[in-house]
This record gives structure tokens, C-alpha cells and sequence, in this order.
């Protein structure tokens, strides 16, 4: 005892002694206060793990001194009783603008684009601003910050919320007692970035999330070679890049998949992102927890739509009611994956929101030590602030909530929330709680009282047998007044008492209509008991499962490799076989292994075919589906921007393209620019993430353009060069020629800045990487084969290529082949001269020639589309048919694995129920590798499933508003259909 009497005062002494301050005082004595404060006889939260009964809070000059059950109180201390009440740490937000002034929306006038920086000094883009601080922009609000608090958080992280790099945060306590030298925890606390460039700046690079991902790509590059002390030029950006790398970065991604994106950026550079979460990671909950990554989840889960109006219904999407049905169940289950996040206030229109938020999320599973994890030590240690704030231990910052009881509890009140110290009343702790069911006698008479809702704003219920009367209830400062209004005449009883704690009677005077005054006598017969809440916990939300994906047409689970025997089929080989009639294919471990009559194999899926026919899946050379961006169009290059980073595999249009037999895809960049992005050569592995449709070592493409799109005839826009298909040209040259020089000096061996955008061009100088080109003009088609023979390379497709058919002697010549529509025409100016003889004409002179679609509802029907091809040239059915299999296949150089049936190949093939040339065939089955990724019978059993989903999810929103939920105007998702033109 005399030691812990002895640390106590040397504790005492070094707080005075260090506590020195250097301000003078000239309005007053200048004096500090010592004295101590405990918090006795309460349940304690030290952690969400660490839980002291009956214990004490001991709090000294805004810190904890110590917490537990035997603790000697200091002499000098304010000593509060805190029987049957609860202490929770105050909770942090690490996602915030608080107090932070955010920047205005720049006016935009006209189409034309500002392309180049508004700075000197700084980063080539606008949109990167590391060199920005929160702090600057600082400057504490009261009001916002009395909604935080009574939402019970003590700390905020507020930053910048503006750009694709935006600087440094700034952590402040909400104390609205002291100046910002207190308050202000950190003033660079960490570092933020995104995907969205800043709404202040007009620099049109980067248009889309893929030139946000070059972009950011490109300055880590620029830091490294920065750092390396061998730029010539000062750059403050990068500078403050460099100087911000210690801190914690985190990074906005809103999205499942913008997280992984993101978390893909950082590991290529060594960085671990914490990330802002859009509330459907569960959707993909194993590569999020792959990604190691730390998440900051947002809780504003959407409302119930209004589907009352059954015509209004069919707008929602079974993947919104899914979103609203599923999305409160996702911090629980990245709680059971150990993913390790916080959660937010962000985009919740006021913090009073944030419980209801927090309590459906419990309800939904979240467990109450993972919610006050999420809300304290988590955020405390994604900061890396644990050892000052997100608990109680010894040291840490006296910010914390006094409770009536558990602090998740709809019916608890939170009556404080101190911070550094410094009390908040949210709620009268003094007060006594008087609701439940009394008797209470008046004037002679007795009737039954209810007293509900909040114990600091209670409601009444008064009736007498039957009767019911309007009661009116005030409650302040312990004092209750009551009145109510009886008979047809109205007459009015008046009631005023002071209630005592812990007391079941209730007394005071009585005022009858007459004027008499007389007392009044309340006793409780019943304890207050919230029968709703009792409803609503007794009974878990219902969920609908995830699908993969999680929208119509997902698979329950995850197909798997099938070993399969067709038999009987008519089998379009697409080699030099041709067509076999009644012949068997065995499909084994994802390749074809035998094609044969009468063959057998144990343990095989039989297929009866007769009367069926069998071919390679279709390839679809040019295509626009499964991407959430098609163009960047804010230079005109941009090479340095990968179609392979915005493959949305969740895109509807990937299942009816399996529908229509598609198999594999080569994804374009659009026309907005001469040098587009980098294609993606996918597999519609439907159900599958973003990476597992990517071809394994996928052979390297880009899309080149020519025409209208690319001078930009048809925008307005004068302030873009190149404006004339002259200009194209010099586009070429002069890329080339710097590419080429860019090369000579990389394979030099000398000292080179890394240019992502030159070592595309290189790759293509090099025969590494392969042209597609947008076309349709002769002349142009002959200015590229001509700019590419000067620099020693050969185009490899023209796509579109709509006059090909006159220049198709000097295509075969310089060696490049041809993806085209089959009937296509006059559709725009330079299309004029277009004819559906096109593809049969080049393909007469020897050219390797397909069709493509350009179009998410032409890829559908590519079979269709190969047919006419009979029609307009007379071309045999096998040759027909190769124009949407085998020569794709050459063409994208990929057919060594896919186009044809071939034993050693991909097993990649399509049982149609016709002639596959045919406007009556049917796929009836598509498969990839092996595995069937749609099934027609299959398809039929799904609509069904659809239509029972939806009536199950339309029945709960009915009843989440019957029950007085707020609900949502039914609203519908359009996906934007993607073409060249695109932005």
C-alpha cells in the first residue's frame, strides 16, 4: 500500500514538474489544475477485450493515470459515483473532412480541355498534390463538432478529400475546451490518395481509372528516379511524395474491386494501403483478405427500396435488393476473415445516423467486441496511435463515453463524452429513469399509466379500462409534469412532481379542472420493457446467399472441370479436317485429348450430341464488354494505360456473350486518341475474378486509331492536337522516333527515367507488342503501313477496315490482317463507301481476315454474323465459320491454344442444337477449359430462381417499411453499353 502511495505521488509531482507551459497570463492568476478525477463503481472498457466490473477510472490533465477495482484515490480528486453505469473509450474516425475546408467545383466552360499543368514547380499533373496539408486548410467547428460528440467520437482524422494524390491528414481531438495546440494530435497524420482526380482542377488527364492507375504508377516511378538525385528539374511534389512515404497511406478505393486495384499499386511499390472500403468487399471477401490490407468501411447501408408500386418494382435490380439485403452483414464478415478494419461516418448526411447504421450491422451478425474494435483500438492502430488514443489503458488520453449500459443497446443512453479531459453532456447522467407501466390515482379515480421512449424525453400513455385519453408529458431536471384532458368538455387535470432515484412512487400536486388543488400518487406496478426491441431481436434477418457473381445468373458455387465425352456430334474442327459427321470428343483435365468414333473414357460426363453440332467457342477480335473504362482520352497517346486494369467481370453481358457461344474476347481501348491502351485478352470465365479472365501469359496488344474519333471531328474541341488526319500522321512519326531513341538508350546501359508510356512504344518497335487498329479510309490505312515499314515493324490488324477491300493487294503485301463488321455501312461519314463484300474480297487476297462485333448486342450473335458471309461472297460454310474462331485466334496469336477443335487444345468449345451459321442455333452449352460456365436448361432453371429471389426480396422491403423503416424511391442501374467512342 505505501508503494503504490509513493508512485501515485512521484506521478503527481512529474505531471506538475513537466507540465510547465511557456504562455504569460496577463488577464489573471495564472494557475493550473492538479487535481485528480475517479470514476468509481463502473463497468470499464478498458479494450473491448478488457473489461473491469465495479472498477475505477482514475484521469489526471487529460490522460488516464490508472483503471481497475482497488485503486487509491488520490486526496485531491473529484470523486463521481458511477453505480450501474458503463465507460467506453470515445470513438475515432480515421476517414473524415471535419473542419477541413474543402475545395469548389472548378467552372468549366466549353468543350475545350485544358491539357497541360496550371503549376510551376509541381508535378506535371495537377492532380497529384502531396505537398498539401489538412492543417492549412484547418479551422475547428463547434457545431460539427457537438454532432460528433454526441455521436459519441472524441477523435477525427480529417484531410483533403480532393485529387488523386492529396497530401497529408491531420488528427484532432473534439475538444471544444482548449485552442488547436491541444487539440491537434498529429498535423500530418497521413497520407491520402485515390482514384478520382480533383474537381478544383481542369487538366484533363487522367478521363478514366485507368489513367488514374498509369498515372499513379508513373509518379512512384518519378519519386524513385526523383530520390536517385537525377532529375534536373526541383519538383516540390515529389518532394513532399518522398517526404510523406513514412506515414501511413490510405487510399479511397469506394469499391471491392477498386481495392484490389489499389492494393496492386501499392505492392508493386512496397507500399501496404489501408483502404477506404465501398461496403460490398464481402462480395469478394478472399482476395480482400489476400490484399493484407487494413479497411476503413463506411456503414451507410442502403435503405429498403419502395416497391409498393409493382410496375415501379420491376426498375430495381436484383442486384441493388441484393446490395440492400446483404450489404449490413459485411463488417461482420470481414471480422470473421481477421480482416483487420475501422468503420466511418463518411457519407452518412449526419453522424446522428451512425448508430441505427451500427446497430443494423449487429444485428446482421457483427459481433459487439468487433464493433467497439472497429470503433477504438482499430482505428488507433491503423494510425499507429495506440499508445495515446483507442483505449483506457495507463498514459492514454482521457477520451471516453459514461453510459447508462451497453453502449450498442437501442435503449442505452449516452449521457458524456469526455475528451482530453474535458466533459460533454449529452444526456442528464442525474436523471431518473421513471418509465414503465403505474398505477396512478387522481381525484379518487385510478388509471393505468405507461411511460415510454427515451428515459430524458419519455412519452405517456393514460387510460382508464377502455378509455383512452391524450396525455401530455414533460420531463426536465427530475421534475414531471403531466397533464391530460377528460370528457366531452375537455377538462384539463394538471400534475407536477419531483421524482426520487430508485423509487417505484411518484407523488406531487394535483390541480383538477375546478381549480382545487390536491396530490397525486403514481405507483409502478410494472417495469419499462421495450417490447419492439424484445421483437426485433428475437427474430435474424433473413439474407439471400452470394453468387458468383453476386448478380442474376451467378453460380451458387464456383463451377468446377468436368471430364466430358461428346458422342455422335457433327464436329466443325476449324483445321483442315473440316467437318466430321457422328464423331466423339473427349474433353480431360480442361484440354481436348481424343477426337475419334466410339470412344470411351470412365469416369466422363457423357453428352449425347446426335443431331448437334460441336465447334471451337467463338472469338470476338474487337469488343468493348466486361470493362469499366474504354477510353482515356486526355492525351492523345495513351499508351501507358492497361485495358487489363478496369476488366469488370461482373458485367451482365459476359453471360449472354457465352449464351451466343463467346468464349475468349480481345477487350480495346477505344478511338478518342491515336495511340490507345493496352488491349486484354480475356476468357469469359463467368463467375471468376478480374485476373482469372486475363489469358495466362497473355501475348501483348494496343489499340491504334485512325479517323474521325481520333482528330476529334465530331466534339468541338480545337485545342487537341491533332485536329486533321495529317496530324495523326506526325503523331506516329513523333512518338516513334522518341521511342526509338528511349530504347537505344535503355539498352545502352545508361542511367534512363522510366517511362511507362516510351516502353510500350518499345515493346512495339521491338515486334513485342502487337497493333490493332481502329480504320476505315484507305488513304490512312496506307499512311500506317507506310509509318510503321520506316520504323522497321509490321501493323498486325486493322479493325473496322471498311475500305479494306481496296487496299487488300498492299495489306497482304506489308503482311496484316483484317477484323471486320460482315454488313456495316454508312453509319457515319467515313464509312460511306463500306460494303458487305469486304470481308469475303480481302479474304480472296489472302489476308487472315475475322469479324468482329464492336458491340455488346452484335457479340451475341457473331455465328450470325459469320453467315452472312456466305450470303455476301459466297464463301463455303467451314471458311464462314473460321471468321469468328480460328482466324481471331491468329489473329490475337493465341492459336496454338483456342479456334478450332484440336486434341492438345484448350477445351474451349460450344454444343449447338443447329447448324451454328444458322439464325435458329442455340448454345446449349459453352465451355472454358473444361468447365461449363452456361448451360441452356441450366439458364431456364435460374429465370425462374430470379423471379422467386425477387418476390422473397420485395416481401422483406414491404415489410422493413410496414414496420416504419425509412425507405428508397425504386431507382434503376443502368450499365453504360460501351463502344469506340466511349468516354
Amino acid at each position: 500500500m505505501k508503494m503504490k502511495l509513493l508512485g501515485l505521488c512521484l506521478l503527481w509531482c512529474s505531471t506538475t514538474l513537466f507540465a510547465q507551459d511557456y504562455f504569460p497570463e496577463n488577464d489573471g492568476v495564472k494557475a493550473t489544475n492538479k487535481n485528480f478525477t475517479a470514476f468509481t463503481n463502473a463497468t470499464i472498457y478498458v479494450t473491448p477485450v478488457d473489461v473491469i466490473k465495479n472498477g475505477t477510472l482514475l484521469i489526471q490533465n487529460g490522460k488516464v493515470v490508472k483503471s481497475g477495482i482497488s485503486i487509491t484515490i488520490p486526496p485531491n480528486s473529484v470523486v463521481i459515483d458511477l453505480k450501474g453505469k458503463s465507460i467506453y473509450p470515445s470513438f475515432i474516425d480515421v476517414y473524415s473532412k471535419f473542419g477541413v475546408e474543402q475545395p469548389k467545383k472548378n467552372a468549366s466552360v466549353g468543350r475545350a480541355a485544358q491539357y497541360g499543368s496550371s503549376r510551376e514547380g509541381y508535378y506535371w499533373n495537377d492532380h497529384i498534390m502531396p505537398e498539401n496539408n489538412a492543417n492549412t486548410k484547418f479551422k475547428y467547428d463547434n457545431k460539427k463538432a457537438k454532432e460528433l460528440i454526441h455521436a459519441g467520437f472524441g477523435v477525427v482524422n480529417s484531410h483533403i478529400q480532393d485529387g488523386i494524390v492529396r497530401g497529408t491528414g491531420i488528427l484532432v481531438a473534439l475538444n471544444n475546451k482548449d485552442e488547436d495546440s491541444e487539440r491537434i494530435l498529429d498535423h500530418k497524420s497521413a497520407q491520402y490518395l485515390s482514384f478520382t482526380k480533383s474537381i478544383a482542377k481542369k487538366q484533363a488527364y487522367p478521363t478514366s481509372l485507368m489513367g488514374s492507375l498509369a498515372l499513379l504508377r508513373q509518379m512512384y516511378s518519378d519519386a524513385k528516379w526523383y530520390s536517385q538525385g537525377k532529375a534536373t528539374t526541383k519538383d516540390h511534389s515529389l518532394e513532399a511524395l518522398l517526404e510523406n512515404k513514412t506515414k501511413v497511406q490510405i487510399f479511397e478505393a469506394k469499391d471491392k474491386d477498386n481495392a484490389l486495384r489499389a492494393d496492386k499499386i501499392g505492392d508493386a511499390n512496397g507500399i501496404q494501403y489501408t483502404i477506404l472500403g465501398g461496403g460490398n468487399e464481402y462480395e469478394n471477401i478472399a482476395e480482400i483478405k489476400a490484399t493484407n490490407a487494413k479497411f476503413i468501411l463506411p456503414i451507410n447501408f442502403p435503405d429498403a427500396y419502395d416497391v409498393s408500386n409493382p410496375y415501379e418494382a420491376k426498375y430495381v435490380s436484383l442486384q441493388d435488393m441484393r446490395n440492400w439485403n446483404q450489404a449490413p452483414s459485411n463488417p461482420k464478415i470481414l471480422a470473421e476473415n481477421d480482416v483487420l478494419f475501422s468503420l466511418t461516418t463518411h457519407t452518412l448526411k449526419s453522424p446522428s445516423l451512425f448508430k441505427k447504421k451500427l446497430e443494423k450491422a449487429i444485428k446482421h451478425g457483427l459481433s459487439k467486441v468487433d464493433a467497439l474494435n472497429a470503433l477504438t483500438t482499430a482505428p488507433a492502430k491503423i494510425l499507429g496511435k495506440s499508445s495515446s488514443i483507442g483505449s483506457l489503458k495507463i498514459g492514454r488520453q482521457a477520451n471516453f463515453l459514461i453510459t447508462s449500459g451497453d453502449i450498442f443497446d437501442s435503449n442505452t443512453t449516452l449521457y458524456e463524452n469526455w475528451v482530453q479531459g474535458h466533459k460533454n453532456v449529452i444526456n442528464d447522467i442525474a436523471i431518473n429513469d421513471i418509465r414503465g407501466t403505474y398505477d396512478l390515482n387522481v381525484g379518487g379515480l385510478t388509471y393505468e399509466l405507461k411511460i415510454k421512449g427515451k428515459p430524458n424525453k419519455p412519452s405517456a400513455e393514460l387510460k382508464q379500462d377502455t378509455t383512452k385519453f391524450k396525455a401530455k408529458i414533460n420531463y426536465t431536471n427530475n421534475w414531471l409534469s403531466l397533464s391530460f384532458a377528460k370528457g366531452k368538455e375537455k377538462k384539463q387535470y394538471r400534475m407536477i412532481g419531483l421524482t426520487k432515484a430508485n423509487s417505484n412512487v411518484i407523488t406531487g400536486k394535483l390541480v383538477l379542472p375546478n381549480g382545487t388543488e390536491n396530490t397525486f400518487k403514481a405507483i409502478q406496478t410494472e417495469a419499462f420493457k421495450d417490447s419492439k426491441k424484445e421483437n426485433k431481436n428475437t427474430k435474424s434477418p433473413s439474407l439471400v446467399p452470394i453468387t458468383f457473381p453476386n448478380i442474376g445468373y451467378g453460380f451458387n458455387t464456383k463451377p468446377q472441370k468436368e471430364n466430358i465425352l461428346f458422342k455422335n456430334a457433327t464436329v466443325w474442327t476449324g483445321e483442315d479436317t473440316g467437318i466430321l459427321e457422328n464423331m466423339d470428343v473427349l474433353i480431360t483435365d480442361g484440354k481436348i485429348t481424343k477426337i475419334g468414333k466410339n470412344l470411351s473414357a470412365k469416369g466422363a460426363k457423357i453428352v449425347d450430341a446426335t443431331g448437334k453440332h460441336l465447334t471451337a467457342g467463338i472469338i470476338d477480335e474487337h469488343t468493348h464488354i466486361a470493362a469499366v473504362a474504354i477510353n482515356e482520352a486526355g492525351h492523345n497517346s495513351s499508351a501507358e494505360v492497361k485495358m487489363e486494369d478496369v476488366v469488370d467481370s461482373e458485367d451482365i453481358n459476359i453471360y449472354y456473350n457465352l449464351a451466343g457461344g463467346v468464349t475468349s474476347v480481345q477487350l480495346l481501348h477505344g478511338s478518342a486518341n491515336p495511340i490507345g491502351g493496352r488491349s486484354a485478352i480475356l476468357k469469359l470465365k463467368w463467375g471468376e475474378t478480374a485476373d482469372k479472365l486475363i489469358y495466362n501469359n497473355s501475348p501483348k496488344f494496343i489499340k491504334f486509331a485512325l479517323g474521325e474519333n481520333v482528330k476529334q471531328s465530331n466534339w468541338q474541341s480545337f485545342s487537341r492536337f491533332p485536329q486533321t488526319r495529317m496530324g495523326v500522321e506526325q503523331v506516329f512519326m513523333n512518338y516513334f522516333q522518341r521511342g526509338k531513341e528511349y530504347d537505344a538508350i535503355k539498352k545502352s546501359g545508361q542511367p534512363y527515367r522510366y517511362d511507362e508510356e516510351m516502353e510500350v512504344i518499345g515493346e512495339i518497335l521491338n515486334g513485342e507488342r502487337f497493333i490493332s487498329c481502329h480504320s476505315y479510309v484507305q488513304s490512312e490505312i496506307n499512311m500506317l503501313m507506310k509509318v510503321a515499314e520506316k520504323f522497321n515493324f509490321t501493323v498486325n490488324t486493322f479493325t473496322h477496315i471498311l475500305e479494306g477491300y481496296k487496299v487488300a493487294d498492299k495489306m497482304k503485301k506489308h503482311g496484316v490482317g483484317a477484323s471486320t463488321f460482315s454488313d456495316w455501312w454508312a453509319y457515319k461519314y467515313e464509312v460511306n463507301d463500306a460494303i458487305p463484300y469486304n470481308a469475303a474480297i480481302m479474304q480472296s487476297q489472302g489476308i487472315t481476315v475475322a469479324i468482329n462485333s464492336d458491340d455488346p448486342e452484335m457479340s451475341r450473335r457473331l455465328n450470325q454474323e459469320a453467315g452472312k458471309t456466305v450470303k455476301y461472297g459466297g464463301m463455303s460454310e467451314l471458311e464462314a465459320w473460321k471468321m469468328v474462331t480460328i482466324n481471331p485466334a491468329k489473329l490475337l496469336h493465341i492459336d496454338h491454344r483456342v479456334g478450332s477443335i484440336k486434341e492438345g487444345k484448350d477445351a474451349d468449345v460450344v454444343l449447338w442444337n443447329n447448324n451454328p451459321l444458322s439464325i435458329y442455333a442455340k448454345a446449349e452449352r459453352t465451355i472454358i477449359e473444361g468447365i461449363t460456365y452456361f448451360d441452356l436448361e441450366t439458364d431456364q432453371q435460374r429465370r425462374k430462381a430470379i423471379q422467386k429471389e425477387r418476390s422473397l426480396l420485395i416481401d422483406l422491403m414491404l415489410q422493413e417499411k410496414a414496420g416504419g423503416a425509412k425507405t428508397q424511391g425504386p431507382k434503376q442501374t443502368k450499365k453504360e453499353q460501351h463502344h469506340c467512342d466511349s468516354l
